[in-house]
């Protein structure tokens, strides 16, 4: 592109195009750092809410900065795929210099947030997020297997900051069930980008790693962390002997049905070739949207009918036999 044309489209800059280069639709993935507050039951308390949503505001910056460097790095090969090629920086709206520089601010909120509003422990948990970050957009992305492992850790940080910014034990079989499930996310968007581009020649151009993910190989990655995650659920939800647990997790067994169909869904919806990732799966398909919400909510149920019961003054009741 001509100095003169690069300079024209830059100074049409928008809003939308910042919006669009941060990404704020994908902080929804930050939403797991209520996991830790969540299940040691720390939501009825306002101290621990602010903490908790401190947290999750600084993964919010965290995350964005990353997008921004990754979409500097990945620029052209963005520019060679379907649905990436409108990113803003693959577009020539935003210079790199200026992603570079809105990345570093993002980062220093960030940072400055967890100190300011949570403890030590969660600052050092954000910094060393977007060291791997980092990372992984500069060398780790091109490694097969390791590039989702990565991004599968974390999500495992966000969930160990979440109980550590409100000071709760986070169980070890919930840290595996949260880096498994993510696996299996992480896989499947592997399989929604081949699927995407047609064919790993054409994918590899936009991605290194999808020239040695074929689709047998990603469907066998997704069937075995998919088995992976829901074993490592029932773990967490029986085992009680390392960490005890706030609530009575074990009747968290029965949601099974909900966890095993939420599963089945995605990995049927990864097949289709519409859709960009998990995030776009989880928003845009209905049916495995309210599966969520209504697991979310039985959950929630499970977790704070004691302490409800006894703030309302109700009679006890049991969920398991």
């Amino acid at each position: 592109m001509p100095a003169a044309e690069g300079a024209s489209v830059r100074s049409s800059t928008t809003l939308k195009d910042f919006a669009d280069l941060l990404r704020p639709h994908q902080w929804v993935k930050n939403i797991i750092v209520f996991a830790g507050p969540a299940a040691g039951l720390k939501l009825g308390s306002a101290e621990s809410i602010l903490k908790a949503c401190a947290a999750f505001a600084a993964f919010c910056f965290a995350a964005s900065a990353v997008y921004a460097i990754n979409d500097t790095i990945d620029r052209k090969a963005d520019a060679a795929h379907p649905t990436k090629r409108h990113r803003p920086i693959a577009r020539g709206v935003i210079a790199p210099t200026t992603a570079w520089v809105l990345a570093a601010c993002l980062v220093a909120v960030a940072l400055s947030v967890c100190a300011l509003g949570v403890n030590a422990q969660v600052t050092g948990i954000v910094a060393l997020y977007f060291a791997t970050m980092l990372a992984y957009s500069l060398a780790l992305k091109r490694r097969v297997l390791l590039d989702v492992i990565i991004l599968a850790t974390g999500f495992v940080m966000r969930a160990w900051a979440g109980a550590a910014a409100v000071g709760v034990p986070a169980s070890e079989w919930l840290i595996a069930c949260v880096f498994t499930l993510c696996l299996f996310f992480g896989f499947g968007k592997r399989r929604c980008e081949l699927t995407m581009m047609g064919s790993s020649e054409a994918a590899g151009h936009h991605r290194e790693t999808l020239v040695r993910y074929t689709p047998e190989l990603l469907n066998h990655l997704i069937t075995v962390s998919a088995a992976i995650a829901v074993m490592t659920f029932l773990l967490y939800t029986m085992e009680t002997s390392r960490t005890p647990s706030a609530f009575h997790k074990e009747n968290l067994f029965y949601t099974l049905p909900i966890v095993v169909y939420g599963i089945f869904r995605y990995a049927m919806l990864t097949e289709l070739g519409i859709h960009t990732g998990p995030t776009e799966i989880i928003l845009k398909d209905r049916m495995l949207l309210a599966s969520i919400m209504i697991w979310v909510g039985i959950a929630l149920g499970v977790a704070y009918h004691d302490p409800l019961v006894s703030w309302l003054n109700l009679p006890q009741w049991s969920w398991g036999p």
